[in-house]
This record gives C-alpha cells, structure tokens and sequence, in this order.
C-alpha cells in the first residue's frame, strides 16, 4: 500500500467484541446478566428503581454491536408512546439505531396498515377518533340514555371486554367471574357492546382494541403472513409486563410462534392496572411456560434511600396473594437519607397546609419545585391542596387531571349554582329550602350529586367526587358565619376561587393521582389522604382489589428518592369529629405502632402530629372585634359582612407592581401574593414591618423579599428595583 513502510504501524480499530464489552461497562452484576444472555427465553424481576430500562437496552445494544442480533429483527415494546421514545433514545445512544421500540398498538397498527390489503383487500377501515360518540350512538340505538360520565365509564367496559377477550354474549358471565363491579346492569352493557360493534361494522370502522384483534384474526388466518411477521421480527424484549392483557398476551405469542428468543420485564408488585384488563399472571407463570428459561432479579435500589427501601419493603411484606408470594426485597444503593415522616392532622385543610409549610421549606432549602410531588388516590383530592399551595406562594402543576375549577362538572355544577342564585325565587327544587348547603345539594343533585357516593369507581364516582367537594367547600363556607349566607355569597367565593388557580402551567410542584405517577420520580413525595375509605378506597372490597391498592401505595412510596412524607387527618373539616383511622397500611410501619396498634419501637421513620391551623391564635376581626373561623375572613382580618374600607387605588397600584414582580419571576401572580393578600392589604395600608407581617399570606420569607415594595407603595412612594425583580 502506498505511503505505508514495514515500520510505519497500521492503525488498530476496536473489534466487534471489544465495542459490544464497552456497552458494559458500569452495570451491576444482575444487570450484566441481562445484557449478556441473549440467547432462549429471559424472565427479568426487576424492582422499582433498579434499572430495568438501562439494563434492557443495553443487552439489545450488547447483541447488536457483538453481531448477535441484527437491529432490523427486534422489537421491543412496552405500554406507553413515552416509555418507548425513551427506549428508542437510549438505543441510538448506545449505538443500536434501527432496533423498532413500539407500543403493542403501535406495532400492530403498522403489520395491519401493511397487510390488510394483502389478507383481506381494499383500504384499511377508518380508525375511531372518538370512540365516546360511536358508544352514544349505541346506547341510543338502544334506547338507554347515558350521560356524560356514564358514557365513559360505559366505554371503559367495552374497551375492558375486548382486551379480555370477552364478546357482548360473553360480558355479563364475565364480569361475575372476574368479580368487577360494573357501572350499570351488565345485560344493558351487553346489549349497548353489541350495538356497538354493529355500528362500526356499519360506517367501516374500527377502534384502538380492533387493531390488536384484527392483527390476531390475520395472523391466525393467514400462516403466510404469520411467516412474513416472524422472518422479519425473530428477538422480542417486552417491558412493563406485569401489564400485559389477556389480548397483547395472545399477539406476543403469534409474533413468537414455536420460538423462544424473548426477555420479559416486570414487576408483579406494581401491578395497578388490573381495572383495564391487566394481569401480572403471565409474568408469573413464565417459568411454567418456558421451564429452561433465564430468570434473573433486579433488587439493587438506584434510586431510593435505605429509609424510603425500609419502608417499601415493610409494605409488601403484610401483603398477600400471588403476587405477593414473589415480591423482591430491595436493597438500596444509595447513602443514607431523612426517615421517612409520618404526620397526623386534625383536618384536611390542615394537613394541606401543613404539607404546603413542608414543600415551602424544601424550596427554600434548595430543592427544586419541580423534584417534589403531592400524590393522593384520586382526582377530586386536588382542590384543597391547590388552595394550599396558592397560599403559600408555591407555584403546581397537575398531572394527569384538569385542574379542579376546569373540570367540566365543576363548571357545569358552578353555573347552575350561579343560576340558582339569581332566579332561585322561581326555583321549585329551592321551596323552603333555606340552610345553604341543603340549597347547594338540592341544585347539585341535578348534576348528578347524590347523599351516597355510587358503587364502584371510573367516571361516574370521578363526577361525584368533584361534586361532593363542592358540597364540603359550602358546608366550610357557612360554617361560623354570624349571619345566614346566600347562594350568590358562594358564587362569589367560588368565582375567586377559580381566579386564583387559573394560573398558566409552570414549573412547579406535581400533584397528580397514584396511578398517574407510575413511571416517575421525584426527590421529595408527600403521600396525602392516607385514610381507611380512602387508600384502600372504598368500593375495594375483594382481597385482590385491597391488595392492589397496597401495590398502589407501594408504587407511591417508591416514587421518592430522598424526602418522603406520609399524612392522614383525623376529621374532614375543622372542627368535626375525628371518626377517621390512618389507614390499615401503615399498621407496623408507622413508628411505635404494630400491626394491631400496639407498640413497635422498631419501625423507622418519624412520626409528628400537624399542627392546628392559625397557630398565632385567635384572629379577630379588625372591624368588629369577632374571632374569625373562616379561612377568608381570617385572610382579610374582618367579617365579610363588616364594612370594607379598601383603598381601591392602593389596590390597583399593588396589584399593577405584582404583575411586574410576577413577569420578573416567571411565575403566576398568586405566587407573590394572592388577592385577598393584596386587598388585606389595601385595607389595613400597614406602615410598618410589623403591621404587614400579621397579615395573613404574607410570612417571613414574603415580608424579606417583598416588604420594602410594599410599604413603600402602601405610603405613596414609588416601590425600588426589589430583590424580586432580580430574582
């Protein structure tokens, strides 16, 4: 070769071998088996936290580079369109572009979309857009009127049926025998199913569930085509399979045929989706199906502390049933953190407000809003702690839910109580009906808000939660007052209400459900509302139904890297009866306190009671001297119906220098003061340090930051630069 003498040496590259072995580089043992065993079936129990995902793509990135496995012949899906960008993100870095990361509907809508004109001809039927509409449409057919929760809670059935397997004749035997509570006469189901699929028959249209079941209709018709699939895709990696459903169970097997080139991922303890078809059965029964298969375990906690590991691992192990009996004891691998706390509260807006002092001092000790979550059990829990957080000044985000005052049957439910206070006088439902909250519940009671909660959970239950707040939130309101309060006087509240929580999405702390919090992580997690009724939630009533809601819980706890905080309250509003009981999955965990209630001086962890709110006493009214019980009376520090005297200037003025401070911060409003702060404000025009502290919603870290501003503007001047705005 040209340019090249016997002594010049050649340039050396890396082999095959020694580029597939860098892909190793920094796992652990157990996940190092992973990578490497890449031939016959793989079982891999991995636990939260352990790295499952990191271990996956790298044994795919390990075979690819060693030539094992050619990029173009493995599909790895997994549940979710996130969940599989990420996968296919890691791939590309780790040098295994080209490997297909796809949901299961994804993959099988591509293999219909292709072989459709192939196995049955012509153009593939129009995919649903709307499933809901085609459900109404059936129901009407039938004659049965759904409104809009039960529609969906109706759709949800349907969607349960066909991931199940189970035809229309087939739906009324089937929900008995999985012992599910559905939200109608199964018959009437039935019957709505049916009409259902007709309809889509129909209009030449098929659903989301339609695609996995037409892609096992070809695939079990056709063996040409089952060929044509299996020569293309021979090494499959599934993730999340404790969530595999009896119908994806039924396509991975065609995929597969009498092959046996396939690693499973799961974790039957964080099976929390069994309502929608999910089983943990066939990650279980792996080791039946394929007796020579490579099981391997993944305990190592990457991202927990031994406290928050402790915890976990002390949840699962009161529980009981089949996935119990093969749950994995972690071990973390991190340095020792904060034990967990466990918090008793007389009240819900006191344990929302304790929480918000909680999530305030994390702020201001440098934890990141965004690295710190609220997680209850369902939706409707939201509002108080939103409140709470715009009290504080903490700016949220809510995951997986509207906010409350966007909710539709809140709005809904607000403008009928709107209307009931302006034409109630003409209002037959409202005849001698004069306590408010009887008024309110007589007007919601059209908006389908009954005394007792309906059976079982999904939209319908959703709908009631959100109504039955509103209920509550007019019980507080009238409550204490010292004259009769009307319907208007609410709507006013509540308009306010929603004025302060209609901020835009920021950066902020997560509250979101259990179930929307599967998959993710924060450093610091406040579980909330952790009563017997709630978690485990009422209408759980099987043994599999509780122990699926301690998995949730589970789930939730393991959320946490560092900061976890635990809270229950004794009494829904101040004031009431302490009926409640912490709930039953924290007996032996809580510190002192066995199983039974008896003490375990043992347990880890640290146990406070919240305090009560208004802890500076007693606040009087400014104006006629009242004690004041009423979280917005005791804001402006006088009686709603004690005059005002604002300076409505002063107001405007302060309300203009928030808007600035606000835009400075890139933060909504209500995190440098609310409203009722600033007309407080504007009523008591304080002129000194200690006048502004004692309004409420100011603070100390408000007074440090904002004080100057505020004073100056209260006495006419104009406000300096303010460390606000150069924050």
């Amino acid at each position: 070769m040209a340019g090249v003498t016997a002594a010049t040496p050649l340039p050396s590259f890396p082999s095959a071998a020694e580029s597939a072995d860098a892909v190793l580089l920094g796992l652990d043992p157990e996940q190092r088996e992973v990578a490497t065993t890449l031939r016959g079936p793989v079982c891999v129990l991995a636990g939260a936290g352990t790295g499952k995902t990191r271990a996956i793509t790298h044994r795919i990135a390990y075979g690819v580079r060693a030539g094992i496995l050619q990029p173009a012949s493995v599909l790895a899906v997994t549940f979710t369109n996130r969940a599989a960008g990420e996968m296919r993100g890691r791939l590309r870095g780790l040098g295994a572009a080209g490997v297909q990361a796809r949901t299961f509907h994804s993959a099988a809508l591509r293999q219909l979309q292709y072989f459709w004109p192939r196995a049955v001809g012509g153009d593939l039927p129009r995919l649903v857009e709307r499933k809901i509409q085609l459900v109404a449409d059936a129901a009407a057919r039938c004659r049965v009127r759904l409104d809009r929760n039960e529609l969906r809670d109706v759709t949800g059935e349907i969607e349960w049926a066909k991931v199940t397997q189970s035809t229309p004749a087939d739906y009324p035997a089937a929900v008995r025998k999985a012992g599910r509570e559905a939200p109608r006469d199964p018959a009437e189901i039935a019957q709505i199913y049916g009409m259902y699929e007709q309809l889509k028959r129909d209009r030449v249209m098929i659903d989301f569930e339609d695609v996995l079941l037409l892609t096992v209709g070809i695939l079990e018709d056709r063996p040409d085509i089952a060929d044509v699939v299996r020569s293309q895709y021979q090494h499959f990696v599934v993730d999340e399979y404790q969530d595999v459903s009896p119908l994806q169970q039924r396509l991975l097997e065609l995929w597969l045929g009498d092959r046996d080139s396939l690693c499973v991922v799961g974790d039957a303890s964080q099976t929390i989706y069994s309502f929608t078809g999910a089983t943990p059965d066939h990650l279980l029964d792996f080791r039946t199906r394929y007796p020579q298969a490579t099981v391997v375990k993944l305990v190592r906690d990457y991202r927990s502390t031994p406290q928050v590991v402790h915890l976990a691992n002390g949840l699962l192990a009161q529980a009981r049933g089949r996935a119990a009996d093969h749950r994995l004891e972690l071990v973390s691998q991190r340095e020792p953190g904060p034990d967990p706390v466990f918090t008793e509260y007389a009240d819900e807006p006191a344990e929302a407000e304790g929480v918000a002092r909680r999530i305030r001092g994390l702020i201001d000790a440098g934890v990141p809003a965004g690295e710190i979550a609220v997680l209850y059990r369902i939706n409707a829990q939201s509002e108080v702690y939103e409140q709470a957080l715009a009290d504080a000044g903490v700016p949220y985000q809510l995951r997986g839910a509207e906010r409350f005052f966007e909710r539709v049957e809140v709005k809904q439910a607000i403008a009928n109580l709107r209307g009931a206070a302006r034409f109630g006088a003409n209002d037959a439902v409202l005849d001698d009906v004069v306590e408010l909250p009887a008024q309110v519940r007589a007007v919601l009671s059209a908006n389908g808000w009954t005394p007792q909660p309906p059976a079982g959970s999904g939209a319908v239950r959703d709908q009631w939660e959100s109504l039955a707040a509103l209920v509550r939130l007019a019980e507080d309101f009238s409550r204490g007052r010292s004259r009769e309060v009307t319907l208007a006087d609410l709507v006013v509240e509540l308009d306010e209400r929603a004025a302060a929580q209609h901020a835009p999405t920021v950066q902020g702390v997560t509250l979101a459900s259990l179930h929307a919090a599967k998959g993710l992580e924060w450093d610091a997690v406040f579980l909330v509302g952790l009563t017997d009724g709630m978690l485990p939630i009422t209408y759980a009533k099987t043994d599999e139904q509780i122990e699926e809601e301690r998995r949730l819980l589970y789930v939730g706890v393991t959320r946490a890297r560092l900061h976890l905080g635990l809270s229950w309250a004794l009494s829904r509003s101040p004031g009431g009866r302490a009926t409640r009981r912490p709930s039953r999955f924290l007996s032996g965990l809580r510190p002192g306190f066995r199983a039974g209630g008896s003490r375990s001086p043992g347990a880890s962890g640290v146990i406070e009671r919240g305090r009560a709110r208004g802890r500076r006493g007693p606040v009087l009214c400014r104006v006629c001297g009242r004690t004041l019980t009423d979280a917005g009376e005791m804001k402006l520090m006088r009686c709603e119906e004690c005059p005002s005297d604002m300076d409505e200037g002063l107001y405007e003025r302060l309300r203009d220098w928030r808007a600035v401070q606000a835009k400075a911060l890139g933060q909504p409003a209500y995190c440098v003061f609310t409203d009722k702060t600033l007309m407080a404000i504007a009523e008591a025009v304080p002129h000194e340090e200690g006048e502004l502290a004692v309004i409420s919603g100011v603070g100390g870290r408000k007074l440090d930051r904002f004080g100057a501003d505020v004073l100056a503007i209260c006495a006419g001047q104009e406000p300096g630069e303010g460390e606000g705005a150069d924050a």
